[in-house]
């Protein structure tokens, strides 16, 4: 049999206050034997390097991600990266200059800007090495990755999606079609993606929206796992856990991970440069982010960030209007309850 292409789809960053939404793909082609590979837990060794990016990396601590991101260039030829820049950039879907056209001008530093990161790359060259061989290994038990893209939806693009309605959750589904069609692209052939399931969706047909209105057929749709099947493009399964599961997508939670860990931290140096005392914020729902939003508020106005650039407008499921409730009606004349007339 030919070898098949698997595609792992994560997100990090849904539901943060701070900071963008990452969403990552892992191409893989793959043999009979290496899909079953490919589609399981991690196991053995090679578990204390790749599984649940919560489990295995923590912010501030992204040094394997890291490590996969370089090891994954380095396996496909690509040049090494000197660095982070390089590095964020060899993996992104959009160009540079797409994802830098929407900054204003005299802001662009706070998402973009390289002053506060290392001269050089983090993660240890043995970390890299070990990697690497941990890439060579799956190779040989028939799993070869093929490419690995990072989508970047910055807080501005989050707050515009939710002026028109959507929800951050649709945000996040419309990232992963956007990857399977660059995957299917990138492979020549068609793909089985599976992605973390999105929100508390069963049901994603009538949601698509890169998809929306192609051809497919629904093979089923539950709690755990809904998976539509597209004719010339390939099948595609939302999974619950699937980043504990599924070994392409623990590999792109970890990138996902290490990615926006490192736009993260060049908000806070940003705005540390005005407030130098600034707290180390996650970005996430915690009491330091919210004191680090509380003591840039001054500092943000004075030179004019444009709140829509700095924290996200709303974080529930959707933004649209909530049904109106139907007016109450009068209550129906009771009729008396006393002895009948003789």
């Amino acid at each position: 049999m030919e070898p098949r292409y698997f595609v792992g789809i994560d997100e990090n960053g849904l539901g943060p206050r701070l900071g963008p939404l990452i969403v990552t793909s892992i191409l893989a082609r793959a043999t009979a034997a290496g899909a079953q590979v490919a589609g399981a837990r991690p196991k053995g060794r090679l578990r204390a390097r790749l599984g649940d990016s919560k489990a295995l990396v923590s912010y501030g601590d992204s040094a394997l991600g890291e490590a996969w991101a370089r090891a994954l260039l380095a396996r496909r030829g690509a040049p090494a990266p000197r660095s982070v820049d390089e590095l964020v950039f060899a993996l992104t879907l959009d160009t540079r200059e797409h994802l830098r056209a929407p900054c204003p001008g005299d802001h662009v530093e706070q998402c973009w800007g390289t002053a506060g990161e290392s001269a050089g790359l983090l993660a240890e060259g043995t970390l890299v090495a070990q990697v690497g061989r941990d890439l060579e290994r799956l190779a040989k038990s028939g799993v070869e990755i093929v490419a690995a893209r990072v989508l970047i939806a910055c807080t501005k693009h989050l707050n515009g999606e939710t002026a028109r309605g959507k929800s951050r959750f649709e945000v996040d589904l419309h990232a992963m079609e956007r990857l399977v069609l660059r995957a299917r692209e990138d492979a020549g052939a068609d793909v089985l993606a599976t992605c973390g399931k999105v929100g508390g969706f069963d049901r994603y047909g009538e949601r698509f929206g890169p998809l929306g209105g192609r051809l497919h057929t629904t093979l089923e749709e539950g709690r755990a796992r809904s998976a539509y099947l597209f004719p010339g493009l390939g099948t595609i399964a939302f999974v619950r856990d699937a980043d504990a599961t599924n070994m392409l997508v623990c590999l792109a939670s970890l990138v996902g991970k290490w990615a926006r860990d490192v736009l993260m931290n060049r908000i806070v140096h940003h705005h540390r440069t005005h407030v130098p005392d600034l707290p180390d914020a996650s970005g996430y729902h915690d009491p330091v982010t919210t004191k680090f939003i509380a003591a840039s508020a001054l500092s943000r106005k004075r030179r004019g960030l444009p709140d829509e650039c700095f924290e996200r407008t709303s974080l529930g499921a959707t933004s649209k209007a909530p049904k109106k409730k139907a007016p109450r009606r009068s209550p129906r004349p009771r009729l008396p309850t006393g002895p009948a007339t003789p």
